[in-house]
């Protein structure tokens, strides 16, 4: 606009010279008042010219004030952009980590409603095992422990089940069958080392101890338990429960422990930060020691 408003005055300039050298070339012919009335309309289209100039320079001045003012509108859009885009992220970010957050704590409640169940009806099918004794049943915030004496499942010095602890077994192993849980038998005795004929087959307690949880996985199996479900695992005397000072505490630390875990969805598996289930193994975790059972560390 500036460029166009300057351009015009000295248009306008040379056609008032050039109206004047036309009068003077004929003067002879115009009258004075004539030429000043020419002369003074020229002026007064000048002046009126110069007028809109200024206009035109105001107003252009005016456009560009508008188009800065607009430019720092446009800035402070983008910013606001990027930040509302930046929130959304965020959000967006928050929103999954609730909903991962809740679709684990489903998972734990589906997890503890099957060992609540599971619970029941071990409690319900064994209640008179319970209540003499035979065994314990305890539930934990990761699982179910079982605890059986070794009086009732063997003989002292041996890994074959006893009838009695037999049967007792049997009835565990009919409430197992739903595969929601995996399956970890335990051995565990007293710190009286083997002696004797024994020593012939069990040179440890170690060995013991992985025998008599062989022996309950091996039944478990017979009665149609996956195999995969199960694990044979011997602490030998080094988990006890109870002093070994004295027949009491050492009777409390013979004993199969059975401990049934969840079964855990991998993508919790994945947020505990595991690959897979610990301690978790096919058939040969049913092995006898002589072929391998590897005892607890």
């Amino acid at each position: 606009m500036t460029h166009s408003a300057t351009r015009s005055r000295p248009r306008a300039d040379a056609w008032i010279a050039a109206l004047a050298l036309l009068a003077l070339s004929a003067g002879g012919c115009v009258t004075r008042g004539k030429h000043e009335s020419i002369v003074g309309a020229l002026e007064q289209e000048n002046a009126d010219l110069s007028t809109r100039v200024r206009d035109l320079e105001r107003s252009n001045k005016s456009l560009d004030e508008e188009r800065v003012k607009l430019l720092d509108e446009m800035e402070n859009l983008r910013e606001v952009k990027e930040t509302l885009a930046s929130d959304i992220e965020k959000l967006t970010k928050t929103r999954d980590l609730l909903t991962e957050h809740l679709r684990k704590r489903e998972s734990e409640v589906e997890e503890l409603s099957q060992l609540k169940s599971t619970y029941s009806g071990l409690v319900s099918e064994l209640e008179s095992e319970v209540a003499t004794g035979q065994i314990q049943i305890e539930q934990l915030r990761d699982g179910i422990r079982l605890n059986l004496p070794q009086e009732i499942l063997f003989p002292s010095g041996s890994a074959a089940l006893d009838p009695r602890g037999e049967a007792v077994l049997l009835k565990v192993a009919g409430k197992l069958q739903e595969p929601t849980h995996r399956i970890e038998v335990q051995g565990h005795t007293d710190n009286v080392p083997i002696s004797g004929a024994l020593t012939s087959r069990f040179a440890t307690n170690w060995e013991l101890a992985a025998a008599r949880a062989a022996r309950v996985v091996r039944l478990f199996e017979s009665a149609k338990i996956d195999a995969t479900r199960l694990s044979a695992i011997s602490h030998g005397q080094w988990q006890p429960v109870a002093p070994n000072d004295d027949p009491k505490g050492r009777a409390l630390n013979r004993r199969i422990e059975i401990r049934l875990i969840p079964t855990r969805k991998p993508e919790l598996d994945e947020q505990a930060g595991g690959g897979g289930q610990p301690g978790t193994s096919g058939p040969s975790a049913q092995a006898s020691p002589s072929e391998g059972v590897t005892p607890a560390p």
